[in-house]
C-alpha cells in the first residue's frame, strides 16, 4: 500500500508533558482521513509536527515512502503539505491576493505584479469552486470566505496534502455544507486531506478513514463506512457517551430575569436589538435560537454590561441592571460564560489558576487590603481544576497553553462556583468534543435543578432542543416566538429563525 504521508511512532513532549505518545498515522492518496480526539488529546500538536512548527522527540515522517525531516513550514510547503489553521493567519488590511502571495510574490522588473497574481488566484479559485474575489479586502469578507482564502493560500503554494484544523468550528451550517463540497472537489482533483475534528456527524459524512487519539496515545484507525457515531465517541472518550441529555421535568418558580423593550445598537450604530421582551424564571433553562447576526451578541453584551443599551429595562430579582458596570452586574448575581472565551473569558497570558479568580480576586480570602493572597488563589484553583476536570499540566500553566475545551471548562468552573442567580451561557460548547459537551450540559442542568435561572444562547439547534425547557426564537433583534422543545421540530424552529410566523412554520413542519 502506497501512503502519501506516514507519521510513524511520533513522540512530542513539552517540559516533560507528553502531548503525542508514539502515535502512528498513515494517509492514502486521494482520501479524506479524519483525526479524531477530545480537546487536548494532541491532534493539533501532531499536525504541527507534520507541518514543521514543532520538532518531534522521536519517530519518523515519510512523504511518498521517503524519510524526511520537516524543520519548518517552508520545508512542509516544498514537500506539498499545506495547513489551514483553526485561527486564520491573514492580514486584515490586505486584499485576498496580497494575503495569498505573501512570501511568494510574483515580480516583474523588481516590482510586484499584482495583476498577474490576481489572474492566478482567480484561476485556482474557479478550478476548485471556491468563488473568492481576488480583490476583496479581508476585513470586508465573512469568516467562511476567509477560510477559503486560507485554502487558496495552500493551493497557490502547490499543496497536494491539505491539513484542515477544526475547519467547521466557526462556520454557519450553510458554510459547512459548502466546505464539505469544496473538500470533495479537492479529492476529485487528486489531493489528499487530513481533517482534524471532533464532530462525529462530519466524519461520517465526509471521511474515508479515521484515526482516533486519546490523551496523547493512538487508539487505532477505523474505516468510517464500517463504524458509527456511538463507536467513534466511545473510542475517543474511553467510555460510552450519552447524546441525549438526561433531565427531569423543570419546576420553574418566580421570574429572576425580566427584560422589557430592550433596544441596543451594534458597533456601526445600527439597531441590533429592537424592543426585545423576555423573562427567565428560577429553575428553568431558556434557550435562545436564531441565525447568527440577529442581535444575539448585542443582547448578551447589554445584559452583562459589555455594551450600552439605548433604552428598555433589564431587571434581576426586581433590581434594575441596565447600563451598570460589568462588575456591578456580576456582583448582583449574574454568571457569564462568554461566546468569545479568548476576548471576554480569559486573560491568556495569566496562569489558569489566576484566571479562576478573575471575578473574586478582590474579596477575601483571595486578597486583603488590596494585596493578593496567591496561596489561597492557587488552592482554590486546584480544587476547581479537579472538580471540573480541567486538563492542564498544573494550575501555574498559562491559560493560552490549554486546549479550547479545557479553557471552557475553567470558565464554567469559575462562573458556576460563584452560584449566580442567573447563569448566561453563550455558545458554551462551541468547538468542543462530545465528552466535554456532555459535561457542560450536565452542569447547566444542575444549576437549573438547584433553582437557578439559566439563559442559553447557541447556534447548535440540537443543543437548544436538548437542554432548554423553553425556546425563545430571536429574529431581527426581537423574540418572535416562544416554543416548547417537546412540541416543536428542528424544521419548525428553522423556519421561525428565518422569519416565518408561527402559523406558517407550524403548517410547514406538519407537511
Amino acid at each position: 500500500m502506497e501512503y502519501v504521508i506516514e507519521m510513524l511512532n511520533i513522540r512530542k513532549e513539552f517540559n516533560g508533558f507528553v502531548a503525542n505518545d508514539n502515535i502512528t498515522l498513515q494517509l492514502k492518496k486521494g482520501e479524506i482521513h479524519a483525526l479524531l480526539g477530545e480537546n487536548g488529546a494532541g491532534k493539533s500538536t501532531l499536525m504541527n509536527v507534520l507541518f514543521g512548527l514543532y520538532q518531534p522527540e522521536a519517530g519518523e515522517i515519510r512523504v511518498k515512502g521517503k524519510p524526511v525531516k520537516i524543520s519548518d513550514p517552508n520545508i512542509a510547503n516544498d514537500l506539498g503539505i499545506g495547513m489551514v489553521h483553526q485561527h486564520f493567519m491573514l492580514v486584515d488590511t490586505f486584499t485576498v491576493t496580497e494575503n495569498i502571495i505573501l512570501g511568494r510574490e510574483i515580480t516583474t522588473a523588481g516590482s510586484i505584479d499584482i495583476k498577474k497574481a490576481e489572474k492566478q488566484v482567480r484561476e485556482i479559485s474557479e478550478r476548485y469552486g471556491l468563488s473568492v474575489d481576488p480583490q476583496a479586502k479581508i476585513s470586508d469578507i465573512s469568516v467562511g470566505m476567509q477560510q477559503r482564502v486560507e485554502i487558496l493560500k495552500t493551493l497557490y503554494r502547490g499543496a497536494e496534502i491539505l491539513i484542515f484544523d477544526e475547519p467547521t468550528a466557526v462556520l454557519t451550517p450553510q458554510e459547512i455544507k459548502e466546505l464539505i463540497q469544496i473538500m470533495k472537489t479537492l479529492i476529485k482533483e487528486g489531493k489528499s486531506i487530513i481533517l482534524i475534528t471532533h464532530k462525529l456527524k462530519e466524519i461520517m459524512e465526509v471521511s474515508d478513514r479515521c484515526t482516533v487519539i486519546r490523551k496523547g496515545k493512538g487508539i487505532g484507525t477505523v474505516t468510517v463506512s464500517e463504524t458509527n457515531p456511538n463507536e467513534l465517541a466511545s473510542l475517543m472518550v474511553g467510555r460510552e457517551v450519552v447524546f441525549k441529555t438526561e433531565k427531569k421535568e423543570a419546576t420553574p418558580k418566580e421570574d429572576v430575569l425580566e427584560i422589557t423593550d430592550l433596544t441596543v445598537k451594534d458597533t456601526r450604530g445600527v439597531s441590533a436589538v429592537n424592543g426585545l421582551n423576555l423573562s427567565v424564571k428560577a429553575g428553568e433553562i431558556v434557550g435562545i435560537a436564531g441565525i447568527d447576526g440577529n442581535g444575539q451578541s448585542e443582547f448578551i453584551e447589554a445584559i452583562t454590561g459589555l455594551r450600552k443599551a439605548e433604552s428598555g429595562s433589564v431587571k434581576l430579582n426586581g433590581k434594575e441592571l441596565i447600563n451598570q458596570t460589568p462588575r456591578k452586574i456580576t456582583e448582583s448575581g449574574v454568571g457569564h460564560i462568554p461566546q468569545d472565551r479568548h476576548k471576554h473569558g480569559l486573560v491568556l497570558n495569566f496562569p489558569i489558576g489566576e484566571n479562576m479568580v478573575l471575578q473574586t480576586y478582590n474579596k477575601r480570602p483571595f486578597s486583603k487590603n488590596g494585596i493578593l493572597n496567591f496561596k489561597e488563589i492557587y488552592k482554590k484553583a486546584k480544587s476547581l481544576i479537579s472538580e471540573y476536570d480541567v486538563r492542564t499540566p498544573s494550575e501555574y500553566t498559562l491559560a493560552r497553553a490549554l486546549s479550547g475545551g479545557n479553557q471552557q471548562k475553567a470558565i464554567i468552573g469559575r462562573e458556576v462556583d460563584r452560584n449566580p442567580d442567573l447563569l448566561i451561557a453563550a455558545q458554551p460548547t462551541r468547538g468542543l468534543d462530545v465528552g466535554a459537551i456532555e459535561f457542560i450540559h450536565k452542569r447547566l442542568i444542575e444549576q437549573r435543578d438547584n433553582g437557578k435561572a439559566v439563559l442559553l444562547v447557541s447556534f447548535e439547534l440540537d443543543e437548544i432542543m436538548n437542554v432548554s425547557d423553553r425556546i425563545a426564537v430571536i429574529y431581527e433583534g426581537k423574540i418572535v416566538a416562544i416554543v416548547n422543545p417537546k412540541e416543536t421540530t428542528e424544521q419548525e424552529l428553522g423556519l421561525l429563525m428565518a422569519g416565518s410566523n408561527r402559523k406558517e412554520a407550524g403548517e410547514h413542519s406538519n407537511v
